[in-house]
């Protein structure tokens, strides 16, 4: 297997809620003048055995999207010893050219840097165009501290269960800083009619009993590996508000596969405090009631496989059965009473019958449509020689810049950032679209020497997969 590491970070100004569009407002986004976490990120992934390429994905505001990309390549040129390449506004606008180009329909809401499936769905697109076969999705706010992380991340994955069932995606688990893979829900009288918590809780405790692989109903989007068979068919959500990688799971099932949980791949989840947890509560509001009206309407649709609340027992099943409305209700009023961040708890008790309904109402039926495209596009841009050229040439020149400006010496040191060779002969040059003059003709930027790095990490084989893995 050949993996693609696949980061994405947030930068936004505090002041930032995703404005009037709900898709667009995140867990711990990073401010402009911070440094975040990414650095220790990629300090971490530097002792990884067998990694290749590492690509980071920008989000932004869209006043920030320069110096973004540019504050992401500072941090990723202090760790030469891990191989990047940063995607932000610049390569997504290439992306886009590209797809014009390949008369793919404009899908600017369903693939980008807005939003956490669209984000998602842009790093499968990548690694599709890049040529990778796998890619393992990682948070910024993550540690890695197993040399074996890679390895483990690709053991099964690609093979066959005994059923003949390719496994096409997988999932570890997060330990916490008390180094626990237990949520720290509390039993409390406002959490009596959301006990989200001891559910998961509930659920991890029995897979990490069990055999190494089993069927997962908890996704950590991550601690994510999914395989091209799967990826190349089947994109993330772009209208669910968070909690992309679960309805991946749900999405998966869907259209008749599976996520596997493997109880020995795990890593570190140190993320900063929430700045409101009120406002996560209403993101989570809109999350599961447009996830239980996707989930109705797809019953409607006969190409389908029904997913039914009793199958995803003791979690998410409780969270997808009728009465949603009024436990999210009745949770966040009492959590408004009894929480600290009271006003936000309070907007949010008003959005689940006024907002969040409506939106469920309105959108569930858009990700249907979209995947009869996604695999499409995913086909006619799949090793896209001429798009992996440009997105190369453009992170390139970004981190020399980057580096250039950082080094007051003559020349600056280079960056370990990937390149790739020149164009087929007769294929037009793509521009770089900070570098072209307004109004001026599109210049072909040379190509740098360095190819793509390779992995090359074994599966495992079957016969011991097979005795590892549940009945």
């Amino acid at each position: 297997m050949n993996p693609v590491v696949v980061i994405p970070t947030f930068i936004y100004p505090r002041r930032h809620r995703g404005g009037a569009d709900v898709v667009s407002t995140y867990d711990h986004p990073t401010a402009p003048n911070q440094e975040g976490e990414l650095g220790r990120c990629l300090e971490s992934l530097a002792k990884v055995e067998g990694l290749g390429l590492v690509v980071i994905l920008v989000s932004a505001d869209v006043s920030l999207e320069v110096q973004a990309a540019e504050k992401v390549q500072a941090i990723a040129n202090r760790h030469p010893d891990v191989t990047t390449l940063v995607i932000g506004a610049a390569e997504l606008a290439l992306i886009e050219q590209r797809m014009a180009q390949q008369n793919i329909e404009r899908l600017s809401k369903e693939i980008g840097l807005q939003g956490y499936g669209a984000i998602r769905n842009l790093g499968l697109l990548v690694a599709n165009v890049l040529g990778f076969d796998a890619v393992v999705f990682l948070d910024d706010d993550e540690v890695i501290d197993d040399p074996k992380f890679l390895e483990k991340a690709m053991y099964g994955l690609g093979k066959l269960t005994r059923q003949g069932v390719p496994i096409v995606a997988k999932t570890g688990y997060y330990l916490n800083d008390q180094d626990s893979y237990l949520s720290k829900w509390e039993d409390k009288w406002y959490n009596r009619f959301w006990q989200q918590g001891r559910a998961f809780n509930e659920w991890i405790t029995k897979a990490m009993r069990g055999p190494r692989l089993s069927r997962s109903n908890h996704v950590c989007g991550g601690c994510l590996a999914v395989h091209k068979e799967a990826f190349r068919r089947l994109a993330f959500d772009p209208w669910i508000t968070r909690g992309e990688d679960l309805d991946y799971m749900l999405d998966l099932r869907m259209y008749g596969s599976d996520i596997w949980f493997d109880n020995q791949w795990v890593l570190r989840h140190l993320p900063p405090r929430t700045a409101s947890e009120g406002t996560r509560f209403r993101q989570d509001i809109f999350r599961w009631l447009y996830e239980y009206r996707k989930l109705e309407y797809s019953r409607a649709l006969i190409d389908l496989q029904q997913v039914k609340p009793a199958s995803l027992e003791p979690y998410p099943g409780p969270f997808l059965e009728p009465g949603l409305l009024r436990r999210i209700r009745l949770t966040a009023w009492m959590r408004s009473f009894g929480r600290p961040d009271k006003k936000a708890y309070r907007l949010a008790a008003k959005a689940a019958t006024g907002a969040a309904s409506a939106y469920a109402e309105a959108n569930c039926a858009k990700y249907f449509e979209f995947q009869y495209v996604w695999p499409e596009a995913m086909n006619r841009l799949e090793s896209d020689q001429l798009l992996s050229e440009a997105l190369v040439r453009s992170a390139m020149l970004r981190a020399q810049d980057v580096a250039a400006a950082s080094v007051p010496a003559p020349v600056a040191a280079a960056p370990a950032t990937v390149a790739s060779s020149a164009p087929a002969g007769g294929a037009t040059p793509m521009c770089h679209p900070e570098r072209s003059a307004a109004g001026a003709e599109p210049k072909d930027i040379p190509a740098p020497p360095v190819p793509l790095p390779h992995a090359d990490i074994d599966p495992g084989m079957t016969t011991q997969i097979r005795l590892d893995m549940e009945d």
